[in-house]
């Protein structure tokens, strides 16, 4: 091997590790999205109403209030109609939180916007006698870093 094809190797090999690289940031810029990049401490509130839909939403963008992935509830205060973002189906379904329309739910969140429309990042859920923590005091996702 020349110097020359050594030295085009080692550049399409750097190109390659590269772009590795830049998705993976990608990929970690979307988990961050899910999970305490978006979940605001200052701006927590618990919420009390009734499920009127839930949503399981696939993937993530483009969708515009269901921008994040995952479980979503259409819920109904007294007051007002909130989009609550809970977490991934089947971390839901792993620890047995089964939420249906109808329930009545007292969900303690943060009041963030995704893709120009209010939603709340659910931390706790408390259906009945049940409590259910999705989150740290941080807004980390408990399902977070599973599986490594």
């Amino acid at each position: 091997m020349t110097a020359r094809n050594w030295l085009a190797t080692c550049g399409a090999a750097a190109l390659f590790i590269a772009g590795l690289a830049s998705l993976g940031a990608a990929q970690s810029s979307q988990v961050a999205r899910q999970g305490s990049g978006m979940y605001d401490g200052k701006t927590e509130t618990t919420i009390t109403g009734v499920v009127e839909r839930v949503e399981n939403i696939t993937g993530t963008g483009g969708r515009g209030r269901q921008g994040m992935g995952g479980t979503h509830l259409a819920f109904k205060t007294e007051k007002e109609a909130v989009d609550v973002h809970v977490g991934p189906a089947a971390y839901l379904a792993e620890k047995g939180i089964a939420l249906a329309k109808g329930d009545r739910l007292e969900i303690l969140g943060s009041r963030v916007t995704v893709d120009d429309e209010a939603v709340l990042i659910a931390r706790q859920i408390k259906k009945g006698e049940n409590t259910w923590t999705l989150r740290d005091a941080s807004g980390r996702p408990a399902w977070s870093g599973r599986g490594r």
